[in-house]
């Protein structure tokens, strides 16, 4: 038995053609639809930490562990954190890759470098995605200057430019000499 012979749906399905004919009232709708993102209590004074040239990070007191980007609950200790951090803006290179495509998907000439970034005074493999930068132009340079470990420092925009986005800071770069 088909969909049309059954006694309990009772009317008539619609063919396309109905709809090419007009004889069902079809009308399109193009709402201005906006959003917001609320950044929450943590990546909110985060975000204002970055706009102000400082990286915050989050303490609990149960477990020792200081995170960073922060939030309000530990993940190990299931309570919530107990008090802000001000953290340095330097760190290590946990892992890195190069990139020969932009964030939208073009291709580039000139490597990106995305890295994740151990940041100083964070408990261990607490950091953030960032791209470094002052490593070379090509492949051969970068992997001659960048490894796993390697010191880094953060590069602000100037103070009067920040917006409080994680692209207040331009890049991380090495730091000279620094093991």
């Amino acid at each position: 038995m088909g969909f049309q012979d059954r006694k309990d749906f009772p009317g008539v399905p619609l063919k396309s053609s109905d709809l090419k004919e007009g004889k069902v009232l079809f009308e399109e709708w193009h709402p201005k639809a906006k959003y917001a993102w609320d950044t929450g209590v943590a990546i909110g004074k985060f975000l204002q930490g970055l706009k102000e040239g400082k990286l915050l990070g989050r303490k609990c007191r149960e477990c020792g562990r200081v995170m960073i980007p922060p939030r309000m609950f530990c993940e190990w200790c299931f309570r919530e954190t107990d008090e802000w951090v001000e953290l340095q803006d330097t760190g290590r290179v946990n892992t890195f890759s190069i990139s020969f495509v932009d964030r939208d998907v073009n291709r580039i000439e000139k490597p990106l470098v995305p890295a994740v970034i151990e940041i100083d005074g964070a408990s261990p493999g607490m950091g953030i995605l960032h791209l470094l930068g002052e490593v070379g132009e090509t492949k051969e340079e970068i992997l001659q200057k960048v490894h796993v470990g390697l010191r880094v420092q953060a590069v602000w925009k100037p103070a009067e430019e920040r917006e409080g986005a994680i692209t207040d800071i331009l890049y991380f770069k090495p730091l000279e000499g620094k093991a």
